[in-house]
Order: structure tokens, then sequence, then C-alpha cells
């Protein structure tokens, strides 16, 4: 039987007892009807996961047990940045879980000119806190042990001004351009790792991409001009029009698939 895996945001030290987060505790003592005795697995983000057990069931609290820790690291040898225009509605809930699932190793919700979502400072940080939320959830299931880097959302053009073009791979969404598949992508197939080299799970070389999706009513000119002064190629997604849930999750998939651990 699959273990419960438990997120928990504090030092796990083996021996030691902690009460469950609030919300997991309600969830596993009322819709899974935890019991003491039951087996659990926690982790806290840093790339190791602990054995753990219900020691009692009080109310909507539940304190645990921790024990034995492993190294059990399943980030993709390719760190990949996802730079997200805000969709409306919770269609980025899903795009933070379905990333989140995928590997991405940080995600930047961004707004554009054409975004129909607004949100002020308060509202950004309002919203990134939920969608930490549901980035924790989607690695309790998908059996990640590092979370994603989740940034507050902030206007595109003041994300192009400040990151640095670092990534060996940037790449924009521009549906009249050459699909990924036939672009000349200049991040080669991933190699042993060297001696001095930053090692993923697989063994292979962790290398950096990042890839821009626009919102529902795609980039406006100016916005794809700053994207190539911040040296992102344009690339498209065949001949379809996607929206711009899917858009994100197929490129993430394709990035995984030809550079990635899928």
């Amino acid at each position: 039987m699959r273990l419960t895996r438990v997120y928990v945001e504090a030092e796990l030290t083996a021996g030691s007892s902690i009460d469950l987060p609030p919300e997991t505790a309600s969830h596993l003592a009322k819709v899974l009807r935890a019991r003491a005795g039951d087996e659990l697995i926690l982790f806290n983000g840093d790339g190791r996961e602990y054995s753990g057990a219900i020691e009692a069931v009080r109310g909507s609290r539940v304190a645990a047990s921790v024990g034995d820790s492993r190294q059990m690291d399943r980030e993709s040898p390719l760190s990949v940045t996802l730079v997200q225009c805000v969709p409306r509605g919770d269609r980025m809930d899903f795009i933070v879980q379905k990333a989140t699932e995928l590997g991405v190793a940080r995600i930047v919700p961004v707004l554009s000119q054409r975004s129909v979502v607004r949100l002020d400072k308060a509202q950004a940080e309002s919203k990134a806190v939920h969608w930490r939320a549901v980035a924790v959830s989607a690695c309790e299931q998908c059996g990640r042990n590092r979370l994603p880097v989740i940034d507050a959302a902030r206007p595109l053009l003041n994300y192009l001004g400040e990151s640095a073009p670092g990534a060996r791979l940037r790449l924009v969404l521009e549906p009249e351009s050459a699909p990924l598949a036939l672009a000349p992508l200049t991040l080669a197939p991933l190699a042993p790792a060297a001696a001095n080299g930053t090692v993923g799970a697989s063994g292979l070389e962790v290398v950096d991409a990042e890839i821009a999706i626009g919102p529902e009513g795609g980039f406006a000119p100016d916005e794809l001009e700053a994207f190539r002064v911040a040296q992102f190629s344009p690339v498209g997604l065949g001949p379809r029009i996607l929206r711009t849930e899917t858009a994100a999750i197929a490129a993430l998939v394709w990035l995984q698939v030809r550079f990635g651990d899928m």
C-alpha cells in the first residue's frame, strides 16, 4: 500500500515527535480516518524523506514520530524556469500543479499588456502563498522532495529587466514561429556530469532552461522585442492555437522528453 506523504515546514530529526500542520492533520483525521500507528512519509524540502508514524489523533490534531531518513532526490537534471502569464480563473492553480508534477524548478508568474488579470502587491503576495500550497500538495502526490520556487507575480517587463540571460536555453512561445521540434536549439543533449558538476537524480549534469508562456491574447509586439533583447528565442507548438495552460504543459513535457528525465 502506498504511504501518505506529508510536507512539514520544519526541521525533521530521527527520534523526535512533531505536530503535523493543521490542514494536513485535519485531512488525515477527518478524510483519511488516520489512526495511531499508521505509517507516513515525511519531507521538508531538503531532498530527503523520513519514515514516520502517527502517534496520536486528538480531534483534528495529529502528532507523528519521525524515523530514519533517506536521500531520495527525484529532481530532473533539467532545471526549468516557467515564466507564466497569469490566466484568469483557477487556471493558474492547474498550471502550478502540473508544472510541479513535471519537475519545474521555478515558476515566475507575470502580468503582461494583454493579461486579463490585474494584481496589486498585496494580492500578488496572497496569490503566491496560495500557489505555494498548491505546489506542496503536488509534491506530496508526485514524490518530489524539493519544492519548486514560486515567485510573487510581477509585470513582465520588470522581470525581463531584472533577469540576466544566464540560462543555457531561453525560449518564448510565439505561435507563428517554428515548432519546438524543428527549432535550432542551442542546448546540447545531456551528457554524464563532470567531477565538479551539479548532478541530478539521474546522475546527469543539471542544465538550465527558461520558457515563457503568454496570456490568453498572446504577447504584444513590444514585449516580444523585449524577449529578443533578453536573448529569448521564439518557438511555436505547431499549427494549432493552444490555451495558455495547455501550452505550458505541452512545452514542459517536450523539454523534459528532449533534455530531462522523461
